[in-house]
């Protein structure tokens, strides 16, 4: 089992920023993928940001430019730096990583643009 915290949500203005960690820790050999997903009120879970074990990280159009992802694989983390905050970047924040033929998801942590 692979469990995964996260931390880093929270309230601020429209342009500001935050910094998104995820922390894996159990049975971990390999993780592969790592990347965050959002879920805002009413809408369908979106892929936000995804990063693979060795190669380009790839995002969604809305975000480019913005926001980017990055993993320390010493650490078992990856994060998700956001910067020019929009109201609509509001939703829950997910966290996924890809071990084995597994994926694991974190808790979620809510972020809100809003002045």
């Amino acid at each position: 089992q692979v469990q995964l915290v996260e931390s880093g949500g929270g309230l601020v203005q429209p342009g500001g920023s935050l910094r998104l960690s995820c922390a894996a820790s159990g049975s971990i050999f390999t993780l592969n993928a790592m990347g965050w997903y959002r879920q805002a009120p009413g809408k369908e879970r979106e892929l936000v940001a995804r990063i693979p074990s060795g190669g380009s990280a790839n995002y969604a159009d809305s975000v480019k430019g913005r926001f980017t992802i990055s993993r320390d694989n010493a650490k078992n983390t990856v994060y998700l730096q956001m910067n020019s905050l929009e109201s609509e970047d509001s939703a829950v924040y997910y966290c996924f990583v890809v071990a084995g033929f597994r994926t694991y998801w974190g808790q979620g942590t809510q972020v809100t643009v809003s002045s």
